[in-house]
């Protein structure tokens, strides 16, 4: 294994904090006309055709405009939530206390955004992931995954009902994860109510075919080029292609925990985060995985000092690239085939740490070119050119944003 130790940045972008243009100014005004309907949700009547950005924060949740980060809708929820694109270009799954609610961000249209009364239900909903053509969810209460066809979602939820579901009953419940792959071949976490091991592998008729207990705290999935599927573990990682699951040790031992992936379809390179001291306080974080499922390598990259980062704050994008928003203010540039970091760009003030992983903080969304930058400290979200650096837009809002979730249209 080998660490690669990096030094910082010897420039960063052009485009400060300080100097950001706020293109767009936001507030429960600025999208047009808006109608008050029974259930407390207000929606924009009309709206630019285009991507759409959901944004929750305490008891409720804004949609905005992608391009210009105006707001396109004000949603009633509940005092927390967590927000997950549902694949399918336009909807999000909202989780809520009975399941994952279906929020129509009207991505695509010219229509306003819509919190819809559709709930797949889950008893303490957890992960969503996309991949090959379906949307599957996972309910930790029970380890029951229900997956949907993603391309049935958009016109089932304009019809007003929810798409048919396959519902695969769970074993023992935990905090887990499935994911379905283009052959029907099912993998799902193994685990209980004192903790969790690894991993089980089963064919389309759901017969078990592989399985490996070697993982402590399995956490997380990502899924990198020809559907080689990666599971976070306390000491490394399991790599699953072909019929193989594969452990990965991580340079620290018996610590050296990765639990969440993050993935492009044409890089065989997984970009995860990385901790080494079950103990330490807070959620902040200071080298990243880069796992290379064609190679079966787990290397560590430290990042520049005084830039770190929590589970919100990392992402892929351009030429498969990983993106790091750090405590700096800055997004850090990783190319992941050699662990360089090659640029960095100022989008945001220095930051701190949560106090509770669900308190507003800094995170960061990616669609196309274009990341999605949360600044609560201000109130505000910023729209950054990865392929420049630049901010294109800027907005401040009226409440305090948490999570995001991108909807490209």
């Amino acid at each position: 294994m080998r660490t690669f130790h990096r030094p910082r940045a010897a420039a960063l972008g052009a485009v400060s904090a300080l100097a950001l243009t706020t293109l767009a100014a936001c507030s429960s005004g600025d999208a047009g006309d808006a109608a008050q309907s029974d259930d407390g949700t207000t929606a924009a009547s009309t709206s630019n055709a285009g991507p759409r950005l959901a944004v929750a924060h305490e008891g409720g949740i804004l949609v905005l405009d992608g391009t210009t980060l105006e707001t396109v809708a004000e949603l009633d929820s509940e005092e927390f939530t967590r927000l997950n694109p549902a694949g399918d270009g336009r909807n999000v799954m909202v989780t809520v206390a009975d399941g994952f609610q279906v929020l129509d961000t009207g991505a695509g249209t010219a229509e306003g955004a819509t919190l819809t009364d559709l709930v797949f239900p889950a008893d303490t909903p957890g992960h969503v992931v996309r991949h090959a053509d379906k949307t599957v969810l996972y309910a930790d209460g029970t380890s029951d995954t229900t997956i949907v066809e993603t391309a049935a979602l958009a016109d089932a939820v304009a019809a007003g009902e929810l798409p048919a579901a396959e519902t695969v009953p769970g074993v023992e419940a935990h905090h887990g994860v499935s994911i379905v792959l283009e052959d029907g071949t099912f993998l799902t976490t193994v685990g209980n109510a004192d903790g969790r091991s690894g991993i089980e592998v089963r064919d389309a008729a759901g017969e078990v075919v592989a399985r490996n207990d070697d993982c402590p705290g399995v956490h997380g999935e990502g899924t990198a080029r020809d559907e080689a599927v990666v599971f976070g573990c306390e000491d490394g990682a399991l790599v699953y292609q072909d019929g193989t699951i594969t452990k990965l040790a991580a340079p620290d031992q018996p610590y050296g925990r990765m639990g969440n992936a993050f993935t492009t379809d044409t890089s065989p390179v997984v970009l995860g985060d990385y901790k080494t001291d079950p103990d330490a306080e807070g959620y902040l974080l200071d080298a990243v995985t880069l796992i290379d499922t064609a190679a079966g390598t787990l290397d560590v990259v430290e990042l520049p000092e005084g830039a770190s980062y929590t589970f919100r704050d990392l992402a892929r994008g351009p030429d498969d690239l990983g993106y790091v928003l750090a405590t700096d203010g800055a997004i850090h540039v990783i190319d992941p085939t050699t662990g360089e970091i090659v640029d960095a760009f100022e989008v945001i003030a220095p930051w701190e740490g949560p106090v509770e992983w669900q308190d507003p903080h800094p995170a960061i969304q990616v669609a196309g070119d274009v990341a999605y930058v949360t600044e609560p400290a201000t109130n505000g979200v910023h729209a950054v050119d990865l392929t420049s650096g630049e901010v294109v837009a800027s907005a401040e809002l009226d409440v305090t944003p948490n999570e995001i979730a991108p909807a490209a249209g």
